[in-house]
């Protein structure tokens, strides 16, 4: 889980970068649950509250500019 604060210190690219990864992770758990091969089934719900929390800031400092 990924502190707003940690977050908000980031630049708009490492913000990208990072929704990228989380949004393969985001695919690799659906697959897994798919397959039922999901051991940490808690990390589905993680990884999604961290994509929102990084598009919203990536909303924030895009209107902000």
């Amino acid at each position: 889980m990924t502190k707003i604060a940690d977050l908000r210190s980031q630049t708009t690219d490492q913000l990208g970068d990072q929704l990228l990864s989380l949004k393969k992770e985001q695919f690799n758990l659906r697959f897994q649950a798919a397959t039922g091969q999901m051991e940490k089934t808690h990390r589905v719900g993680e990884v999604r509250k961290d994509i929102a929390r990084i598009s919203t800031l990536l909303r924030e400092k895009r209107a902000a500019s």
